[in-house]
């Protein structure tokens, strides 16, 4: 590939991650109705990049743009899959407890309440999870290194030539690994990360409204 090509072939590779980031975020604004959450969930899809090329460094593996980019932008999808699902379990407790306390917003909880039902959510869904990364992991590990046997020869002589390697194994490879790297880590944050920055959130939320009441209550005096 020459070099006119590789940089027509990487524009085009970020005008695709571009594209599946709006339409990630797009769909996380029209499930959750809130901007923070979004904001949430898009900052660990977006560190679970660094996971990536980590991974190669450790590795000391090469980095080929095409499938690599390529397994960076089907990464995206996977990653906000667990964050999606881990913030929604969020939102599912807090309704209950606004529902047990008759409150009428999540804002109206206290951070001690917000903060149990944090760790209850997180401990719920740290099994789903994990698992639903370790299956994928798991599955692409074959592709990864290149795990073949050949079905012709399985179905006439019971003998399925199985090796590791092959060409295949040059162009999916790259994909595969990006995938793998980039989910363990994001793994890890999405179980860190989204409880923490969610808490946090929601502790500047009620830092702004005690100040603002405080504001409203001086000029009142005044």
């Amino acid at each position: 590939m020459n070099r006119k090509n590789k940089e027509k072939t990487e524009s085009f590779l970020m005008y695709a991650l571009f594209l599946a980031l709006a339409g990630i975020m797009i769909i996380i604004v029209l499930q959750f109705n809130s901007v923070s959450k979004t904001l949430v969930i898009l900052f660990t899809v977006l560190l679970s990049f660094s996971g990536v090329f980590y991974g190669y460094v450790i590795a000391g593996m090469d980095f080929v743009v095409l499938m690599t980019m390529m397994g960076i932008i089907s990464l995206a999808g996977i990653v906000v899959k667990n964050g999606i699902v881990l913030m929604d379990f969020f939102v599912l407790l807090l309704d209950e407890k606004v529902h047990e306390k008759g409150v009428k917003t999540h804002d109206d909880l206290t951070l001690d309440e917000i903060k149990d039902v944090i760790i209850e959510s997180g401990k719920s869904r740290l099994r789903p999870v994990l698992l639903t990364a370790l299956t994928a992991v798991l599955g692409l590990i074959p592709l990864a290194i290149g795990l073949n046997f050949d079905f012709f020869s399985l179905i006439t002589d019971l003998n399925p030539h199985v090796f590791i390697g092959g060409d295949n194994v040059i162009f999916w490879g790259p994909l595969a690994w990006t995938i793998i790297f980039g989910l363990t880590y994001a793994t890890v944050l999405t179980l860190v990360m989204v409880p923490v920055m969610f808490f946090l959130v929601k502790r500047t939320k009620h830092w702004l409204r005690d100040r603002r009441n405080a504001r409203a209550e001086a000029e009142i005096a005044e």
